[in-house]
């Protein structure tokens, strides 16, 4: 399997990862890669508990996943190295094409940027009928 993940891969912990607050993030923890460090020496991953939804109070509860408002509890952002990861579901597999490729220009530098915007361009140029003249 390969050891390099992308920006937004669904992702299980292999191993127990302790939590920057305190506590720990056992074996099978869910999570989603949010930055790629050192072309994949590293990933940051933001790590899920349990279903919740929040009162009115602000309090979180626990929640059914298919319960209206419902969402995944954030325990933790923390840097995580790559054997202790697997592959759930690759961000391709989970955003659409144009959500996949928002986020992928979100995470270039301003240069590379206006070379995507360059060759956008030229693909829409290449797609409009010939003018005779």
């Amino acid at each position: 399997m390969s050891s390099k993940f992308q920006l937004f891969d669904a992702v299980n912990l292999t191993e127990e990862i302790s939590l920057t607050d305190g506590g720990v993030a056992p074996p099978g923890t869910a999570g989603a890669i949010v930055e790629v460090f050192n072309n994949g020496e590293a990933y940051l991953v933001e790590l899920f508990g349990g279903w919740v939804k929040a009162e009115v109070s602000g309090d979180f509860i626990s929640a059914n996943q298919d319960e209206p408002d419902a969402f995944m509890e954030t325990i933790g952002v923390e840097t995580v190295y790559p054997h202790q990861l697997q592959l759930v579901k690759s961000a391709r597999e989970t955003m659409g094409v144009r959500e996949h490729l928002t986020a992928i220009i979100d995470s270039l530098s301003d240069d590379l940027v206006a070379e995507v915007r360059d060759f956008a361009e030229f693909l829409q140029q290449r797609k409009q009928p010939k003018q005779v003249g």
